[in-house]
C-alpha cells in the first residue's frame, strides 16, 4: 500500500515515450489500458485483483469521509474528483461525445455540485464527503472506467496528435464540470494546451496514480491509530 503506483509510474514513463509514435500505436494503447486498469477496481475493467481493490475493499464509511491531514482531501472526495475529471476529459475532449454524469447520477450520488471539486473550501469538501452516497460514487467511477477503455481501443494515430478543440472545452464549461472560480477555471487552459495523447498521460493515468497513492497513505495513517485532523 505504501508504494502504490510504483510499477504504473515506470510504465507511464515508457508510455510517454511511445504514445505519439505511429509505429507503436497498438503497444501504446495496450500499455495505457494496463496502467488505467491498475487505477480502478478490477471488476470495472475485468482484470486481476489490484491495489485499488486492496485500498477500497475494507474501508469504513468513516474512513472514506475523514480528513486525515490539514489542507489535504478525503478519500471519497478523491474518488469523486478523479471520476468527474476522467468523465469529462475522456468523453467530451477525447471522444467528442457526451459525459456519463447526468441528473440521474447526481441524484443517485446525492451531490449538489456537478464540477470536479477543485475549488471547494474545506467545509464544502467535508459537506460533499458527508452527504455523498459512497457506493454509487464508486459505481459511477466504475462506469467511467469502462467507457474510457472503449474509447481508447478505437483511437488512431491521427487521434493521438489531435489538439483539444475550443468548442469542446466550452462544452465542459457549459455542463458545469468547471466553475468560474480561479481554482477551477484554470483546468480549461491546462486541458486546452494538450493533444489527445497529452490528456491520456494525465487525467486517467498520472493524475490517478498521485491521488490514489495519497489515499493509501491516509488509510495506513488511520489503520495505525494515528490522530485524524477532522471527521466532519
Amino acid at each position: 500500500m505504501k508504494y502504490f503506483g510504483t510499477v504504473a509510474s515506470e510504465q507511464h514513463k515508457y508510455l510517454n515515450k511511445i504514445i505519439r509514435d505511429e509505429t507503436k500505436i497498438d503497444e501504446a494503447k495496450e500499455l495505457f489500458l494496463d496502467i488505467h486498469s491498475k487505477m480502478h477496481l478490477s471488476k470495472a475493467t475485468n482484470t486481476s485483483k489490484n491495489d485499488v481493490d486492496a485500498l477500497l475493499e475494507d474501508l469504513t464509511d468513516e474512513e472514506y469521509r475523514a480528513l486525515v491531514y490539514y489542507d489535504h482531501e478525503t478519500i471519497i472526495w478523491c474518488l469523486w474528483h478523479l471520476a468527474r475529471i476522467e468523465d469529462c476529459t475522456m468523453n467530451i475532449l477525447v471522444n467528442q461525445s457526451t459525459q456519463i454524469f447526468n441528473d440521474t447520477w447526481k441524484s443517485k450520488m446525492n451531490v449538489s455540485i456537478t464540477d470536479t471539486g477543485n475549488a471547494l473550501s474545506e467545509d464544502e469538501m467535508m459537506h460533499l464527503s458527508k452527504e455523498i452516497n459512497i457506493k454509487n460514487c464508486i459505481k459511477y467511477r466504475n462506469q467511467v472506467a469502462k467507457q474510457t477503455q472503449k474509447i481508447i481501443k478505437k483511437l488512431t494515430t491521427t487521434d493521438m496528435i489531435r489538439k483539444v478543440k475550443k468548442e469542446d472545452l466550452m462544452k465542459v464549461k457549459e455542463i458545469g464540470a468547471v466553475t468560474e472560480d480561479k481554482d477551477s477555471i484554470w483546468l480549461l487552459d491546462y486541458w486546452g494546451s494538450k493533444d489527445v495523447a497529452g490528456l491520456l498521460l494525465m487525467p486517467p493515468t498520472r493524475h490517478a496514480i498521485l491521488h490514489l497513492n495519497d489515499c493509501c497513505k491516509w488509510k495506513n495513517h488511520m489503520r495505525n491509530g494515528k490522530k485524524v485532523y477532522r471527521y466532519e
